[in-house]
């Protein structure tokens, strides 16, 4: 067993998104498939002269690191078809557990074999960057994820971001000096993952470069979580309007580029082009 397996068999997936700091990245991050799937949608209406309606059950979604379900379950629920890959043979079992119409299976990013080319209008790959630590490996996901969904359609990336890790971690924990002594952090306070870290952190420009490689277009970049991480206890202790007022607020400013990269998380929102489309 891994550590990344003996990790995710202790930790509490799908608590995480029900907790208010949870609830934030995923109703954010939710508001984003859905706006990629209404897009997709009238995208399909354009090409047939609007002549047809598009049944949720025509658009197929993949859920790449689908953890315990959160996201893969609650589309299926919307009635969108929807496959899921799970490394970790304990959260794969929790998401069968809960009887959906999700077609879930055991896989790696890395090698996406059991499915043909262009098989898929959306693709989450909500998971898996936390945990590659080379640049090679997150090309390749990020590759795989390209192969495997359609012309024109989306792929949307989720990383755990540096400055996050430096404020948490390094000085509120107060490892920061370790961290520089041992390499795991650069002079310029970059992370530096290292043999047995469970977690990689990325800064824009290095999403930037992987994009670049991929071959990728990026439509936007949103913080789905904001400050949300860091105010757990201040969210916990707000009453149900404020919270509501905090998602609002949230929600209005999450695509403000002064404000990406300094949350837990950036997703980022790409395409894979259609044929014949230049790379911008």
């Amino acid at each position: 067993m891994t550590e990344l397996e003996k990790y995710y068999n202790k930790f509490n997936e799908d608590k995480r998104l029900t907790r208010r700091h949870g609830k934030v990245e995923y109703i954010t991050s939710m508001k984003y498939i859905h706006q990629c799937i209404d897009e997709l949608i009238q995208n399909r209406q354009n090409d047939e002269d609007g002549t047809a309606a598009v049944n949720r059950s025509e658009i197929r979604i993949l859920d790449i690191g689908a953890g315990t379900g959160r996201y893969s379950v609650a589309l299926a629920e919307e009635g969108y078809d929807v496959t899921a890959v799970e490394l970790v043979k304990y959260n794969l079992g929790i998401l069968k557990s809960k009887g959906s119409s999700v077609k879930a299976y055991q896989g790696n990013a890395l090698k996406l074999s059991r499915f043909a080319d262009s098989s898929f209008d959306i693709t989450l790959l909500f998971g898996p960057m936390y945990h590659l630590y080379t640049f090679e490996d997150k090309r390749k996901a990020l590759q795989e994820a390209k192969r495997v969904t359609r012309p024109g359609g989306r792929i949307l990336v989720a990383y755990c971001m540096n400055e996050y890790g430096v404020l948490l971690y390094g000085f509120r924990d107060g490892n920061v000096k370790q961290c520089l002594e041992d390499g795991r952090l650069s002079q310029d306070f970059h992370c530096t993952p290292q043999e047995g870290d469970l977690y990689d952190y990325m800064r824009i420009e290095d999403i930037d470069a992987l994009n670049r490689a991929a071959d990728l277009k990026r439509i936007k970049i949103i913080s789905p979580d904001g400050p949300a991480n860091y105010m757990r206890p201040v969210l916990n202790s707000m009453d149900e309007e404020t919270f509501e007022l905090f998602i609002q607020y949230h929600l209005s400013v999450c695509e403000r580029q002064d404000l990406i990269g300094a949350g837990a998380h950036t997703l980022d929102i790409l395409e894979r082009e259609s044929c014949g489309k230049e790379q911008i």
